[in-house]
C-alpha cells in the first residue's frame, strides 16, 4: 500500500502549531530559496518544515515563542528573472564544456605530453637543434619580431606556439592511425572461447598501446570510422538469401529477375549517389533514416514510435511515491551531469577488445524535446535545464532541480514532490487532458500548437515542459509483478507503453513514471536514440538508487534538507476551440490503447547459464526459438526483424539482423517433424545459429541489407525515378519485429558488488508496440543466468494474432528446446 500524505503530514497555514509554536509568514515568490539553519526531521515527519499553499505565494515556518526564529530567509534567488549569478554559472558551464570537448578532441593524448612536447623543442633548441621543422624559427623572425623585436619574450611565445602546433600535429597522426585501428573489424569474426588469431593479437595490442590513457565519454567520436557502404552486388545477394524461406518458387523467380534488372540498371546510377553521398558525410544513412523513419511520419508516436523500460521486479526499495520520484529524479541528473562532464566511460561490445561505441545519442538524452511540424517534425536540444516538469492529476507543474550554484539533493527535491502530492486543486479546463496531443496524429498537433500554443502563456507553459530536463509523472495508479498472476505484468507493461494516454508528454526524450505504489518506469521517445542508451541510463539508475543511496527506515529519501524551493504550477490558457482539437487527438488515442495486447513473460527455467554451456549463441538461441514459436502460430515463415546496432561507427544507430533464414526454417520444420531425430534437430540449430552469428556480424559491421536499401530508395524517391524492384520489396514487410535490450552497461560501478546485490537490479527489461498490423513485436533481455523476459505485442484488431496465445506457445518452445540437450540424441 502507498502512504498517505495527508497523513504524512499536518497542514497548519494561520494560527498556532500543535506544539504551541506561532507560526511565521514570508512572502515567497516563486522559487525564492530559504536556508535552514536547523532541522527538525521527525520520523515520522508530521511537522512540514515548509508548508506550501500552491494556491499562493506564501511559505510558512513555525518559529517557538520568543526565541529567534530557526528558519531564516537568506536573500530571494529568483530563477525567472536574469541576474549575474546566471550569466556567471552559463558562462561557466559553456567554459567548461568548451575544454572537455577539447581535450576529448585531443585524446589519447593530453595537457602532460603537451608539456612534454614544448620541453623537448626547448631543450633542444639551447643546442641549436630545431625539433619544430622550422616552425620555431619562422614565428620567431618573421610575425613576433614585429611586434616585440628580439629578446627573450619573441622566442618563448614562439615557443609555445610551434609547441602546441607540433602536439597537434601528432595528436591528429595518432587519432588518424587510431581511426584506421577502428576500421579493423576481424576481431569482430573471432570465435568464442577460441585462442585470438595472430592478425587480432597484433591489432589489438597496438590499440591499447595507442589509447592506453582513461577516455572520456567522447574520446573516441573524431576517430571511430565512417559507415562503410557496402557493394550493390553483396546487397542484391544477400536481400535473396533472406526472402529465400519466405517465397515460393514462382515469386522467388519474380525477384531474381527484378533483382538483377535493377543491379544493371538504375541501381548503379543510385549506387554512384550513395558513394558521393558517404564521402561527403560521416554516415551515409543516419540523418535520412532519422528524418524519414522518424521525423517525417505523421501517424501518433504513442504505441507505434516509443518505447518503455521496467523498474526492477524483485525489488521495491519504498512505498512512499514522493521519495521514490525524488531519488529517482536526483539519480537521473547525476547520469546528466556525468554526460555533461564527459565522464561516462564508453561502452565497448567486448571485454577483450575494448572497441569503444558511438555515444553521439547521449547528448540527446536530456534537456531535449520532439516537436511537431505539419510536413517533418524536429529534434531540439537545450544546453541546460534546471527544472522538471512533473504531472499529477491533470496539472503541470514545475520542480527546480538547481538552485543556482548545486544541485538540489534528493531529501530537498522530496519535499517539493509531497507539495505536489498534497494540492488540491482542480485542474483547469483541458489541462487535464492537454497531453493527449502528443499521443495524436501529428500534423494536427503541429496546426494546434501553431494556433493555440505560440504565444502568451500558453507558449510559456509549454517551453517549461519541452525545455525541462525530463518529465516525471506521478501516476495515480498502482502497478506490481505477481509470478504467479501474469495479468499484473501485462497491466504494468500497459502502464508503461500508453497509459490514459492523456498523461504522459510522449514528444520529450522521456518521460519518467513514478506510480502511487512508488515503482519507477519510464516511456522514450525513440527519434533521438535507440533502446540500449536509456537502458545504460536506467541500469546506472538503479543502482544508484536503490543500492549506493537507498532510503531511511521509513521510506524517505536520506540525508538532511538545507534549502527548499516552492514548485511552481504550469499554467495555461486554452480556448474553446483547443478542446475540439483535443478530443480529436483524445479519440485517436483512445482507438490505439484499446487496440494493443501485451502479454509478458518472465521465465526462470533457465537462462544464460544454461545456454552458454550448450556452446551456442544465446541471442541466436532465443531467436531460433522465436522462429519456432512464430512457425506453430502461424503455421508459415514470415520476414523477421532483429535490431542491431551499427555504434561501431560514428553516429551509428541500428541495423537490421533478418533472422529468418533457409538455414532457421530447416530447424523449425525438423522440431515439427516427428520423424526427425533430436541428433538431427540439433545439429540444424547449431547451423542456423552459426548463420544467425554471421549475419548479426555483418550488420554490426555495416554489411547489412535493410539501410543500403533503404538509402538507395530515398534517392530514388529524390530523383523521382520507377523501380519495380522496389515497387516489390518496399516497404519491408516485418510481421514478426523483435529486439533484444542490452545488459551489463555499468560493470565498473559495480565492481565488489556480490552476485546478491547484482539480482536486487534484475528488470524485466523493456518493450515496444507492434510494427505490423498483423504481426508481432517481441522484445526480450537475458537478466542474469537463470532468467530471460519477453514482452509481446500485437494488435486486437487483427484475426491472425493474439499476444497470450504466443506467449503460452513461447513456454512450450522452450521447454521443446531445452529437451534437445537434456537426453543423449538418439
Amino acid at each position: 500500500m502507498g502512504v498517505n500524505l495527508f497523513e504524512v503530514y499536518t497542514h497548519y497555514e494561520y494560527g498556532a502549531s500543535a506544539d504551541g509554536a506561532e507560526m511565521t509568514t514570508f512572502l515567497a515568490p516563486p522559487f525564492n530559496v530559504y536556508t535552514a539553519t536547523q532541522t527538525s526531521r521527525l520520523q515520522p515527519r508530521r511537522n512540514l518544515l515548509a508548508t506550501f499553499d500552491l494556491q499562493s505565494e506564501f511559505a510558512t515556518f513555525p518559529t517557538k515563542k520568543r526565541q529567534q526564529p530557526w528558519l531564516r530567509p537568506i536573500v530571494p534567488l529568483h530563477f525567472r528573472s536574469p541576474s549575474l549569478t546566471t550569466v556567471y554559472q552559463g558562462y561557466k558551464k559553456r567554459i567548461a564544456r568548451f575544454k572537455n570537448n577539447f581535450m576529448a578532441g585531443m585524446f589519447p593524448a593530453n595537457r602532460i605530453t603537451m608539456a612534454i612536447v614544448i620541453m623537448a623543442i626547448s631543450v633542444l633548441s639551447v643546442f641549436h637543434r630545431d625539433l619544430s621543422f622550422g616552425i620555431l624559427p619562422f614565428i620567431e623572425n618573421h610575425i613576433l619580431y614585429f611586434l616585440f623585436g628580439e629578446g627573450i619574450i619573441s622566442f618563448c611565445i614562439s615557443l609555445l606556439i610551434s609547441g602546441a602546433f607540433i602536439w597537434f600535429v601528432l595528436v591528429q597522426v595518432i587519432r588518424l592511425s587510431i581511426k584506421l585501428l577502428l576500421s579493423y573489424k576481424g576481431w569482430m569474426y573471432e570465435q568464442p572461447g577460441k585462442p585470438i588469431s595472430t592478425p587480432t593479437k597484433l591489432w589489438l595490442g597496438v590499440l591499447k598501446l595507442m589509447s592506453k590513457s582513461g577516455p572520456m565519454m567522447h574520446s573516441y567520436q573524431g576517430a571511430l570510422p565512417h559507415l562503410p557502404l557496402p557493394s550493390l552486388n553483396d546487397t542484391i545477394e544477400k536481400h535473396l538469401l533472406s526472402m529465400r524461406p519466405i517465397l515460393n518458387d514462382e515469386e522467388f523467380e519474380e525477384l531474381e529477375h527484378l533483382s538483377e534488372v535493377f543491379r544493371k540498371g538504375l541501381g548503379r546510377r543510385l549506387q554512384r549517389y550513395l558513394q558521393l553521398k558517404s564521402w561527403l558525410s560521416t554516415n551515409y544513412v543516419t540523418d535520412w533514416w532519422e528524418e524519414f523513419v522518424y521525423m517525417r511520419q505523421r501517424s501518433p508516436i504513442m504505441i507505434n514510435s516509443n518505447y518503455y523500460g521496467f523498474d526492477t521486479l524483485n525489488e521495491h526499495p519504498t512505498h512512499n511515491q514522493a521519495a521514490r520520484a525524488a531519488n529517482v529524479t536526483y539519480t537521473a541528473l547525476l547520469f546528466r551531469r556525468q554526460v555533461e562532464r564527459q565522464e561516462v566511460t564508453p561502452f565497448s561490445v567486448s571485454p577483450r577488445t575494448k572497441v569503444p561505441f558511438c555515444t553521439m545519442q547521449y547528448e540527446r538524452l536530456f534537456n531535449s524535446c520532439r516537436v511537431p511540424g505539419e510536413e517533418v517534425d524536429k529534434f531540439l536540444h537545450w544546453d541546460d535545464a534546471r527544472h522538471v516538469a512533473v504531472y499529477y492529476k491533470g496539472c503541470w507543474f514545475k520542480v527546480i532541480v538547481h538552485n543556482g550554484k548545486r544541485l538540489l539533493e534528493a531529501c530537498e527535491l522530496q519535499h517539493q514532490y509531497e507539495a505536489i502530492l498534497m494540492q488540491d486543486i482542480e485542474p483547469e479546463p483541458a489541462e487535464r487532458h492537454l497531453a493527449v496531443l502528443t499521443a495524436g496524429e501529428r500534423t494536427h498537433w503541429a496546426k494546434t500548437r501553431r494556433a493555440y500554443f505560440r504565444s502568451g502563456i500558453n507558449k510559456t507553459s509549454l517551453n517549461d515542459i519541452e525545455r525541462a530536463a525530463f518529465v516525471v509523472i506521478l501516476d495515480d495508479e498502482e502497478v506490481s509483478y505477481d509470478k504467479n498472476d501474469s495479468t499484473k505484468l501485462d497491466r504494468w507493461a500497459h502502464n508503461l507503453l500508453h497509459g490514459k494516454g492523456y498523461n504522459r508528454w510522449f514528444d520529450k526524450s522521456f518521460n519518467m513514471i513514478i506510480s502511487k505504489n512508488a515503482h519507477a518506469g519510464i516511456n522514450a521517445e525513440h527519434s533521438w536514440g535507440d533502446a540500449a542508451v536509456i537502458a545504460h541510463f536506467m541500469e546506472f539508475m538503479l543502482l544508484k538508487d536503490i543500492v549506493i543511496y537507498g532510503y531511511d527506515e521509513n521510506g524517505n529519501c536520506k540525508g538532511e534538507p538545507s534549502v527548499f524551493v516552492k514548485p511552481e504550477r504550469i499554467k495555461w490558457d486554452i480556448p474553446e476551440p483547443a478542446l475540439k482539437a483535443i478530443d480529436i487527438s483524445m479519440d485517436v488515442a483512445k482507438k490505439l490503447i484499446d487496440d494493443v495486447e501485451m502479454a509478458l513473460l518472465v521465465w526462470t527455467d533457465y537462462g544464460k547459464g544454461f545456454i552458454k554451456k550448450l556452446r551456442v549463441s544465446p541471442d541466436a538461441f532465443l531467436q531460433m526459438c522465436l522462429q519456432y514459436t512464430y512457425y506453430k502460430n502461424q503455421n508459415k515463415f514470415s520476414l523477421t526483424y532483429e535490431a542491431s546496432m551499427t555504434r561501431l561507427y560514428r553516429e551509428g544507430r541500428t541495423e537490421t539482423v533478418r533472422s529468418c533464414t533457409t538455414q532457421s526454417s530447416a530447424f523449425v520444420l525438423a522440431m515439427v517433424d516427428p520423424n526427425k531425430t533430436k541428433a538431427e534437430r540439433l545439429q540444424l540449430l547449431r547451423k542456423a545459429c552459426d548463420r544467425h552469428q554471421e549475419l548479426y556480424r555483418d550488420a554490426m559491421c555495416g554489411k547489412g541489407v535493410d539501410r543500403h536499401l533503404f538509402a538507395l530508395y530515398v534517392i530514388k524517391r529524390y530523383l523521382e525515378e520507377e523501380s519495380p524492384f522496389f515497387d516489390k520489396i518496399f516497404p519491408p514487410m516485418y510481421l514478426l519485429s523483435t529486439s533484444q535490450t542490452p545488459l551489463n552497461q555499468v560493470d565498473s560501478e559495480m565492481v565488489g558488488m556480490s552476485e546478491a546485490q547484482r539480482l536486487r537490479l534484475t528488470t524485466a527489461g523493456g518493450g515496444f508496440g507492434p510494427v505490423a498490423d498483423r504481426g508481432y513485436g517481441v522484445s526480450y533481455i537475458v537478466a542474469g543466468e537463470d532468467q530471460i523476459s519477453f514482452h509481446i505485442s500485437s494488435k486486437r484488431s487483427a484475426d491472425n494474432t493474439s499476444s497470450k496465445e504466443f506467449r503460452e506457445e513461447l513456454k512450450r518452445s522452450l521447454i521443446d528446446m531445452r529437451a534437445l540437450f537434456e537426453e543423449k540424441p538418439n
